[in-house]
């Protein structure tokens, strides 16, 4: 045995233990000028002026126009919905008297880079220091789901599970079909733009917390990056929080959609822990993920995704059906039921054709659509 396999674990990956099964979200939110739409560059000039109570759960992001909302940990999806349906309320009314306005999905459509702002704070200058222009590009916003993990060794085998089920999350979230000004022809423009930083896609299998600690370990020493935090992969251990985060999805428009898509993942993970569905083919099936990813950003739930049990394609939306049947009894169990009975309603009118609609509606214009996102923000 290897030196580095005896030495103590670094302080970055004891794990915290969690409840399992609890959720807690992560939404990153576009800052708007109501005049024209466009992303207002003024993240600090917010950050500055939350109140107290409501600070702990607003974060910068990498660019000036983009703040997280995080909720708590939650037992049910219901809490975890509520809760990020109330910060979204509180920080419009917070906007309001900036002269701002927010929205939420995964690119914003008529975006430039060189209007593009990165953050001051010392993580996002390194992050500007290390990408270069890089961290220039137009910034893009995701949904992120953690689900609580008791041990190490259970959020490796949620994480290599769950591996299997990121093209088809990514299919089903996708909301955003417009880049600088013009529809791409992708579901998901945000997957291959975010892209563009290293460390990003679907990590490898892992046969322990070891090999884990142990590859991030090795990065960290070497000067990759400082901490693992900096590994943006779409799915992660969080050893801090004692979760796993999944992190491939678009982030969503409306609260409802955002509800569905975390009890279709804290379901899907209870069914893999109790179950292991996933078939050890699929999980084990690198290249075969990735295709899929790619398929799944270019289609979206539309996309024909590659069954290696079967062979050839199979419609994501037919997955998505099996997917729900399996995980219904997981859902009963976890008390979102509710909330995953609204997966077949967002499949059936996607973020990104929702966009798409609306700008044909109205004669093409981008900005009139963001206005549409943005009246979506706090609904009532």
């Amino acid at each position: 045995m290897s030196a580095a396999s005896t030495a103590p674990a670094p302080a970055w990956a004891v794990w915290q233990p969690s409840a399992p099964y609890t959720v807690g979200l992560e939404e990153e939110v576009m800052l708007l000028d109501p005049v024209d739409l466009s992303l207002a560059q003024r993240g600090d000039d917010v950050l500055a002026r939350l109140p107290a109570d409501l600070a702990p759960h607003v974060s910068a992001e990498t660019h000036q126009a983009v703040l997280e909302l995080a909720t708590d940990p939650h037992q049910t999806v219901a809490a975890a919905a509520a809760e990020l349906r109330g910060l979204r309320t509180w920080l419009e009314g917070e906007l309001a008297d900036l002269g701002l306005i927010a929205a939420v999905a995964g690119t914003h459509p008529f975006a430039m880079w060189s209007e593009t702002r990165v953050s001051p704070a010392g993580r996002y200058q390194e992050i500007l220091r290390t990408m270069a222009d890089l961290a220039r590009r137009e910034p893009t916003f995701a949904l992120h789901v953690h689900v609580g993990v008791p041990d190490a060794e259970t959020a490796v085998q949620l994480l290599n599970q769950m591996r299997a089920h990121l093209p088809l999350l990514l299919g089903l979230s996708a909301n955003s079909p417009f880049w600088q000004g013009r529809a791409t022809g992708l579901a998901s423009t945000r997957t291959p733009v975010f892209g563009m930083f290293p460390r990003t896609g679907i990590p490898r299998r892992f046969e322990s917390y070891r090999d884990w600690t142990e590859t991030v370990g090795a990065l960290v020493r070497c000067g990759a990056f400082p901490e693992p935090t900096f590994l943006w992969w779409d799915i992660r251990p969080q050893p801090r929080l004692g979760t796993v985060e999944v992190r491939i999805m678009d982030a969503q428009t409306s609260p409802e959609s955002t509800a569905a898509l975390c009890a279709l993942v804290q379901s899907v993970a209870r069914l893999e822990l109790e179950e292991r569905y996933a078939p050890a083919v699929l999980v084990r099936a690198g290249e075969l993920l990735a295709e899929n990813r790619f398929l799944a950003a270019r289609d979206g739930i539309a996309a024909a995704l590659i069954d290696p049990v079967g062979g050839g394609g199979v419609p994501a939306r037919e997955q998505l059906a099996a997917l729900l049947e399996a995980a219904r009894p997981h859902a009963a169990a976890l008390g979102c039921a509710a909330e995953l009975d609204g997966v077949p309603a967002l499949a059936a009118e996607p973020g990104f054709a929702r966009q798409l609609d609306a700008v044909n509606t109205n004669g093409g214009s981008l900005p009139a659509m963001v206005a549409g996102l943005a009246q979506a923000f706090a609904p009532g």
